[in-house]
């Protein structure tokens, strides 16, 4: 069931326990946004969202370790943060569109955004002379990241100074530093798109908007596993390369992001969009589930698949692969009443633009590295060490 994004007063008022003047109170106040009611009803409608938020502050008041059990599984906001906004289908950067910044910004452009809350590049920041990255043969390319991470931080005496600007500046390095990993060893002073655009796909100059847009599409996304956890290293006082590792090991997970590979191997599987309904009504068969789609935070659509497949569609609208996730969403429709994930997205680019294998997870894990160095370079500055406190199920000791 699709979540509530508006409520009317009478819903507002019940969820709350208010009556309307104490409503009308907060919305005064601020702490809940309405707007006119649409297709000509009357009265205001209520953003859900607020209401929520008011409700579970106010039932912190009453049961904090209730709710602070509950936040950690999809419960309450667990931190205040000023990087990304959910709502009503739409996903928002420092209060800009994601899927704006997708077709008209650097990938630069938006880690500065992140990181400082201006578009504008400070100079030098991703100019500065690299050395070349270490050989990480035999090891995933996860793994290689983060190998590669611990020894930047070792040749970084900088990095230790954890003053937000001067991070953020330490971020642009760790960018680049990874973008070169990405693109096997791939040397160069361009944008980082350009860079994994002649790394990955040199004779296809049309791959680098997809590439772009892709990594911005899919830099934050809130306090994911992988943000939380950077977070929560940051403020032990830990460098920014030590925090985007410790993000990167969760992205290891296949709840996080290497589920991007589970739909790289539907899409193997279907092999051809005439076998997509076949394949996966036999998924459902056996009792498995059919990974790219549902996502619990954008229950009427994800705007990144809505926006990497727009952009696919229009930059190679014959293309094997766009047909291919046509076909996958649309026997799914059916079968899942469940829209499709950014995943779909980005498998259907890779396939597309003939991307190295492994491209898709490595966008995913490139791109998510900028909300990481945010999520770092925000709570350097909040100066709070994130430590929650456990309720104790075990044996009781004896009272005697």
């Amino acid at each position: 069931m699709a979540r509530r994004v508006y409520l009317t007063a009478a819903e507002a008022c019940r969820e709350l326990g208010v009556a309307p003047q104490t409503l009308y109170a907060y919305v005064s106040r601020g702490l809940i946004r309405s707007e006119p009611g649409s297709g000509g009803r009357r009265g205001h409608r209520y953003q859900a969202e607020d209401v929520q938020r008011l409700t579970e502050r106010k039932r912190a008041r009453r049961d904090p370790d209730t709710v602070a059990a509950d936040a950690l599984h999809w419960g309450a906001p667990l931190l205040e943060s000023a990087l990304t906004w959910i709502t009503d289908g739409r996903l928002y950067y420092r209060g800009e569109d994601a899927v704006q910044l997708a077709s008209g910004s650097t990938v630069e452009e938006v880690a500065a955004l992140l990181w400082t809350g201006s578009r504008t590049v400070p100079e030098g920041w991703f100019t500065e002379p690299m050395a070349d990255v270490h050989p990480h043969a035999g090891l995933g390319p996860l793994a290689a990241m983060q190998i590669e991470l611990a020894l930047a931080e070792a040749e970084d005496p900088s990095a230790w100074d954890l003053r937000p600007e001067r991070a953020a500046r330490t971020g642009a390095r760790l960018l680049r530093r990874l973008a070169r990993v990405a693109g096997g060893g791939a040397r160069g002073d361009e944008s980082v798109s350009v860079l994994l655009q002649r790394a990955w796909a040199p004779d296809r100059p049309e791959a680098e908007p997809l590439i772009r847009s892709a990594l911005i599409l899919l830099a934050d996304h809130e306090l994911n596993v992988a943000s939380f956890t950077a977070r929560v290293v940051a403020s032990a006082g830990s460098t920014p390369y030590a925090a985007v590792s410790a993000g990167i090991g969760a992205m290891h997970g296949v709840r996080h992001a290497r589920h991007v590979e589970r739909v790289e191997a539907l899409f193997s599987e279907v092999g051809t969009p005439e076998r997509a309904r076949q394949a996966l009504e036999a998924r459902l068969q056996r009792g498995e589930r059919i990974p790219g789609f549902g996502h619990r935070l954008h229950p009427s659509g994800d705007p990144r698949a809505t926006e990497l497949l727009r952009a696919l569609r229009e930059t190679d609208p014959r293309s094997p692969g766009l047909a291919l996730a046509d076909a996958i969403a649309g026997a799914a429709e059916p079968l899942l009443d469940d829209p499709p994930t950014f995943e779909i997205g980005l498998v259907a680019i890779a396939r597309a633009m003939e991307l190295p294998p492994g491209a898709p997870l490595l966008l995913f894990v490139l791109g998510r590295a900028m909300g990481l160095v945010a999520h770092a370079v925000e709570q350097y500055g909040s100066g709070e060490v994130l430590r929650p406190r456990a309720r104790y199920t075990g044996v009781m000791p004896d009272a005697g």
